[in-house]
């Protein structure tokens, strides 16, 4: 392993010798010689799940993110190509949460693409989150790197989620590479109206898992020790509080603003900004349980 200074970014260069290098995507039969990293590298070998589909993100495919992804990111680091659309929305929505993101480039890791989402890279930069890429800044872009790339997202994951993807999409290539690295498969249903849909409702035809929330993942980890959900989560005092009540089960908000001793616009504040981290949802009765 060694430090490769090219201007202002600071990069690791990883080979497969190197303790860094991800067990996991070793075991793959075309695994990358070396990686290029920028930012957290204990995130090379944590628990990973790839998240991955269209460029062309519907309403639909960002709720799906927004409900799914987040409960996702407490237990698993997030892996996606920081394409346009799903994986991005994958990314974001995993920062947002609280969570940590690996980022699979198909250029250098200084020179992030697609240029619309150097932001983004800046930001699971500053989040503790990781750039990586097999190519350095000595070669040559084309576009088959992108899909070059693909093997070391579903590589370094436990298993792929592929939400919206037409039927000839490059996630379908990912769903079959991560079934040839013996990687699980799991895609989200939606309109048989739609083309976007039409690649996951395939999927699940070839035997994919559906999915419709996070458990219908994490159910499948049981046996993985996944991190707690509060070790990844900045908690203000007071959401700190409304956890750990309703540890105990679900509860009404006159139930936690008579325990918590706030205010109840404080309260409500709080509840909402732990609706959107993921670590609580409202039931149909109007109580607040635990995800």
């Amino acid at each position: 392993m060694k430090s490769l200074r090219t201007g202002t970014p600071n990069i690791i260069e990883i080979s497969q010798s190197d303790k860094a290098y991800p067990k996991l995507l070793k075991e793959i039969s075309n695994s990358p010689k070396r990686l290029y990293c920028r930012g957290n590298l204990d995130l090379l070998n944590s628990e990973c799940f790839a998240v991955v589909g269209s460029r062309a993100i519907t309403p639909y495919g960002q709720e799906a993110i927004n409900k799914i992804v987040p409960s996702l990111a407490r237990h698993f680091t997030i892996v996606s190509g920081m394409a346009l659309g799903i994986d991005a929305a994958a990314q974001r929505s995993t920062i947002n949460a609280g969570g940590k993101t690996i980022a699979v480039l198909g250029t250098a890791v200084e020179n992030p693409s697609p240029r619309s989402n150097v932001m983004l890279a800046n930001d699971i930069l500053k989040h503790d989150g990781l750039l990586i890429s097999e190519f350095s800044s000595k070669d040559k872009i084309f576009p088959a790197n992108f899909a070059i790339r693909d093997r070391i997202i579903t590589g370094l994951s436990k298993g792929v989620l592929i939400v919206e993807a037409d039927i000839k999409s490059g996630s379908l290539v990912s769903s079959r590479m991560a079934v040839e690295q013996n990687r699980d498969v799991f895609a989200v249903p939606g309109s048989i109206f739609s083309a976007r849909t039409a690649g996951p409702h395939f999927l699940i035809k070839k035997g994919a898992k559906l999915v419709e929330n996070a458990d219908d993942i994490l159910e499948e980890y049981a046996m993985l020790d996944l991190r707690p959900s509060k070790e990844i989560q900045k908690l203000t005092g007071l959401e700190d509080k409304i956890y750990d009540i309703l540890k105990n089960g679900a509860v009404t908000t006159d139930a936690l603003i008579e325990s918590v001793g706030h205010d109840t616009s404080a309260i409500m504040v709080a509840l909402t900004k732990m609706e959107l981290k993921g670590l609580i949802r409202q039931l149909d009765n109007g109580k607040y349980i635990n995800v």
